[in-house]
Parts: C-alpha cells; structure tokens; sequence
C-alpha cells in the first residue's frame, strides 16, 4: 500500500509527540510512525528546567504536568569523597522563582503528549527500514512493505536514529561512562526537602531529588574503569544496587536510604553516549527536506538535565519556522497572489531551524561533556579545584543554559 502525507515524523518519544503536537498547534497536520505496537514510556523520570516548561507552556500542557510534579528550590552540592557540602544554589530570591526545574515522570510526559495529539495520528507497529528520493518527494519503506511518500521526513527516533544515518551524519559514540537510574515510591510522604542533592568526585556523580511527595528520582553515573564497576553486572539490578550502596555508604545516610528503598523492578543501567559536537557543526542535520530532531540531533550526556528540555525546545522551533513558512503566507497571500512551491517553503523554514539549533545543539553536547568530567572526576587537582570553584562553575553553566525561552506557538 502507498500513501503521501505532507509531514512525517519517524520516532513516537518526547521530541517525536512533541514536534507532531508543536505543529498541530500551528495548523500543520502531520503522522508520526512507531517501531513499537504501543506508547514506549520506558525510563523513570526526567528533571525538566526553565526551558522545558516554556516550552510546555507553548504546546499547551505545562500547567497540568506542574499539578503532579513539585517545584524543585535550590541545588545542594556535596563531595562525594568525604560527604562534605560544596555549593549550595536557591532558585528563590525574594519569593520569586529564579529558575523553574521539577523532576517529572517520564510516563506522565509521554501519556500528556499522547493524549494532546490528534486522534489516528501515530501509527504504532510502523517501523521504517529505508529511505529513497523521488524527486523532491521521500519515500519511506516500513518493514510491513508499505510505503509513505512525503514532503518533508523529520527524525526524531533517537540515538540510532535511521533518519540521522541517512543524512550522513556520524554515530554517536560512547562516552566511556555509564548511568544507573532509579526511582523509589513511599506509601507516605517521603520528607525530603524539594532540592536537588548532587555529590561529585572519586570517578562518580550521584544525585537524587524528589518527584512528587511521594516519589524520588535518583542517579549515578560513573567511570567503569576508574570504580572498578563489574561490567557484566550491568544486567542484573541486584548487583547494581549493591554497587550503588556501596559508593553511597561513605557520603549520605540520606542517599543510601533511597536506594536502599528502591525495588529491582526500579532500577536500570545504560551507557551514556553522545554525537561529538563538530559533527553536529559540520555536518547534514538537512538535506533536501529532511532533518533531525531531539536525540537524533545532539545526543548528549545527563550532566545537564538537558536531554529531554532540549528536544522539547526543538519542537517548538521547528514548528514556529515550518508555521511561518507554510501558514503565515496563506494567511497574508492577497487575491490573485501566486502561491510559492511547497516544496520550497518547506526547504526555507527547515534551513531556518537548522540554522537556529545547529550552535545551540554543539554548546548542550560539549557543556555537558565538560561539567561530566569536571564532576565526576577522580584526579586529585580536579578535585581541588572542583571543591573550592568549579562545582559553583558547572552549576552556573547549568543554570545558564535552562535560562531560554524558545518562544511561543502562534503564526502572526
């Protein structure tokens, strides 16, 4: 069976969901295709900063996510050495809010884009195995033989992303650390204060930080080579729990009776890679009406909590520029006007988003490189100055890049 549709968006996570909304909120119909015969909503949570939620507010729904998620007050920096503070940062300063950040369930972000999209959009179970030029127009081959044709093909199907592949840009390549994530329920409020608690040093970064009253989400991440991690316990939760508790023991009571709480069911390990930022520089992030978005564009390491805000601020860019390309013109075309080539006002609002997040995507990947291994590393001088300064430093980056605004969803 052949088809033709306008937008196709290859990947139904976060930057898929949000781009199909982003551009619904414009005017723009678009069909978003699936791997998986049903919503992926794997993964615990997420820390979203300032520019997520503006760029939430933008798609509609950041209001009803703040109703099931607190808002986070300040950082507390500890070594993870000796358990010692080293910084700590409030995101209030004369009752108002400096900074927004709060930790939300990753289900309940997925589930909110879901439902906010038009029915019959998504087709699960849809999952592309190449892609081919007909002209100006793309076909898309999915693995049940249909074919999608289409004039203008957006990847937002992650890290191994077959979009991203096709353009020509390089795989993304392992960071030489790992990342073990859990999240822990209480049946009563838990009682932590709605802070981040970060503890850095000794070749590991640790952090926990409540979601809701009655859920915290928490992390490690580290260099295998540097802890001596077993690497073939990367499987099994029941090793790196023990691993975790073992690390926690020295530096926080409080840490340790997170994980000590946390059920295996709850606990997950990964490596951590990213695409090297000249890639992202130099590379095709477009050609002729295609592009990525999200992970396939900057995959990223966690030590900004910037992978989910960033997709997000995707979204809404490549809608805006793709409204004004497509919409705006319509809507300013007077009686008699010839109306442009599709094709080529989707090629001029797809260069504009290009243009925009090419230089924002290299400073995500390489500042979160940068504060990884500023945090978590071993090295006696590192730790010196991360103890006297440079915790302050990477916090200060952090803060810094969640303070954008990536506009609002209207063609004016």
């Amino acid at each position: 069976m052949e088809t033709e549709e306008n937008i196709v968006i290859v990947g139904a996570g976060i930057a898929g969901l949000a781009t199909c909304l982003a551009l619904h909120r414009v005017g723009l119909r678009s069909i978003v295709l699936e791997s998986s015969d049903s919503l992926r909503a794997t993964g615990f949570a997420l820390l979203l900063w300032t520019n997520a939620w503006k760029a939430l507010d933008a798609l509609g729904i950041g209001d009803s996510l703040r109703q099931i998620s607190l808002s986070i007050t300040g950082v507390k920096s500890f070594s993870a050495d000796s358990g010692a503070p080293i910084k700590e940062v409030s995101f209030v300063d004369n009752n108002r809010i400096d900074y927004e950040s709060r930790c939300v369930r990753r289900k309940d972000l997925l589930e909110k884009l879901e439902n906010e999209v038009p029915q019959g959009v998504i087709r699960y179970s849809s999952k592309v195995v190449s892609i081919e030029e007909s002209g100006p127009m793309k076909v898309v081959h999915l693995a049940d033989g249909s074919i999608i044709r289409t004039k203008a093909l957006i990847g937002c199907d992650g890290v191994n992303s077959v979009v991203a592949n096709w353009l020509g840009l390089q795989k993304p390549v392992n960071s030489g650390r790992s990342a073990i994530r859990g999240f822990v329920e209480y049946p009563d409020k838990h009682g932590y204060q709605p802070k981040f608690h970060a503890f850095f040093g000794g070749g590991a970064r640790f952090g926990f930080l409540p979601s809701d009253e009655k859920s915290l989400y928490w992390f490690c991440t580290f260099t295998p080579s540097v802890v001596h991690f077993d690497g073939n316990a990367e499987q099994d939760p029941i090793k790196l729990k023990q691993f975790v508790l073992n690390k926690a023991s020295n530096m926080s009571k409080e840490l340790s009776a997170v994980v000590e709480r946390t059920t295996l069911d709850s606990i997950s390990c990964a490596q951590l890679k990213l695409r090297l930022p000249w890639n992202v520089l130099t590379g095709n992030i477009l050609k002729n009406n295609v592009c990525v978005v999200g992970d396939a564009l900057h995959p990223m390491t966690p030590d900004l909590g910037q992978g989910g805000c960033s997709a997000l601020e995707d979204s809404v860019v490549i809608a805006k520029c793709l409204g004004e390309a497509l919409v705006k013109p319509i809507k300013d075309r007077g009686v008699g006007q010839e109306d442009e080539d599709e094709f080529n006002k989707i090629k001029k609002g797809l260069e504009k988003y290009a243009k925009e997040r090419r230089w924002r995507s290299f400073t995500f990947i390489s500042a979160a490189y940068l504060s990884g291994f500023i945090q978590e590393s071993g090295s006696k001088v590192i730790s010196f100055l991360r103890e006297r300064f440079l915790a302050g430093v990477t916090i200060a980056v952090t803060l810094r890049m969640a303070n954008y605004d990536c506009g609002k969803l209207t063609v004016s």
